[in-house]
């Protein structure tokens, strides 16, 4: 049996269980990757202050974001696709987060719909959107997220069209998988994948298959979703949003300066630093070199969030010190997910909030709230 230790464990795990072509999905980034790599390796520019002979017995790590108290300052990040890690992966993954305590956010494409995800959770949770050319589809998805109970909505707005993906293409993604030699092949070598989504009805894009005219089925989805990614979004569509959205509105997305302004001028609760894990521009910084000057420019007026990158316990608290009220996880419980359904997600959280709190101690601090730039050298 597999001793757990690490996130590393994890993905070990997951690559081993998930189909490739899944697999693959989660754990890629555009063109050479170069952004995608650089979002983890970036991390390791910033030292850490080691702090001894300082009472650590009493410590927290409770936090609140957008007026939600919280066990850690992390959230589980919108992930497409996540049904397919593993059977009902939406609904695990909600519920090990309900349970752990940290925000949930489901994907606009999600396989699990989202009143599927609200029947299975006892609390709200929260609701990525992509803004679409078909506005009364969006307009009907908000209105859904609302009687959902969902608690805040999740803006992206750096996906007006998909970056290329190489694994994605060669893999020849779609859901369910196509039936090729190769991917056959690979199925049947994940008798425990097979199994589990044999199990349940929810295969397909559930917050889109039988809410669009016309698309009923994989083929026809495939078709609405290549023309409705919407080229045309701008600042305007947020307004638009937000005149029909009274909860909670985070702005995903936001990896520069001037853009952070914008979105604080414009009214939002919060915004998440994030350059879509690397799978949108190849070439963009990563979110963690960023996070500092966007919080010094904005960070007084408006919750300032980060994603990309994050895969440990002391990258979250890298993120805190340098000024991020919390962090949003999406590979880092994905291959949990992967590797073990909803336990793997919970394992994923544990893993993370001990690795938080040993770093924390060992660096002085006993409230997550007190941590800073003091926490880093040269900073």
């Amino acid at each position: 049996m597999t001793v757990i230790t690490s996130n590393a464990d994890l993905q070990a795990l997951a690559r081993r269980r998930v189909p490739r072509m899944f697999y693959d999905y989660a754990d890629s980034g555009a063109y050479t990757e170069s952004t995608y790599r650089e979002n983890t390796s970036a991390f390791d520019n910033y030292r850490l202050r080691q702090r001894v002979a300082v009472n650590i017995e009493d410590r927290t790590l409770e936090s609140e974001i957008v007026g939600r108290k919280i066990t850690m300052p992390v959230a589980l990040a919108p992930v497409g696709l996540t049904g397919m890690q593993h059977a009902d992966g939406e609904i695990a993954a909600a519920r090990a987060a309900e349970k752990f305590g940290v925000p949930y956010t489901l994907s606009t494409m999600s396989v699990c719909s989202i009143e599927e995800v609200a029947k299975n959770a006892t609390k709200p949770f929260w609701f990525q959107l992509y803004v679409m050319r078909d506005r009364g589809f969006i307009e009907a998805l908000i209105k859904r997220a609302h009687e959902a109970n969902c608690e805040a909505l999740v803006l992206t707005l750096d996906l007006q069209m998909l970056g290329q993906r190489h694994k994605d293409i060669k893999n020849g993604l779609s859901t369910p998988p196509k039936p090729t030699l190769a991917n056959m092949i690979n199925l049947a070598m994940k008798p425990r994948w097979s199994w589990n989504m044999l199990q349940t009805k929810n295969r397909s894009f559930g917050n889109i298959v039988g809410h669009v005219s016309g698309v009923d089925d994989m083929s026809s989805l495939s078709e609405w979703a290549a023309s409705q990614f919407d080229l045309t979004l701008d600042w305007s569509s947020i307004d638009w949003v937000k005149s029909r959205w009274d909860r909670k509105l985070i702005l995903k997305g936001i990896n520069d300066v001037e853009d952070a302004k914008i979105a604080a001028d414009i009214g939002a609760d919060a915004i998440i630093v994030s350059n879509h894990g690397g799978r949108q521009l190849d070439g963009a910084p990563a979110p963690i070199d960023m996070l500092a000057r966007i919080v010094d420019a904005v960070g007084d007026r408006i919750e300032v969030h980060m994603d990309s990158g994050i895969r440990t316990g002391q990258d979250v608290f890298k993120a805190i010190a340098l000024g991020a009220k919390s962090t949003h996880i999406g590979r880092a419980y994905i291959y949990g997910l992967g590797a073990m359904g909803e336990a793997g997600v919970t394992k994923a959280l544990e893993i993370m909030q001990k690795e938080l709190d040993t770093t924390m101690a060992l660096c002085g601090e006993t409230d997550i709230k007190n941590v800073g730039k003091h926490n880093l050298l040269g900073h």
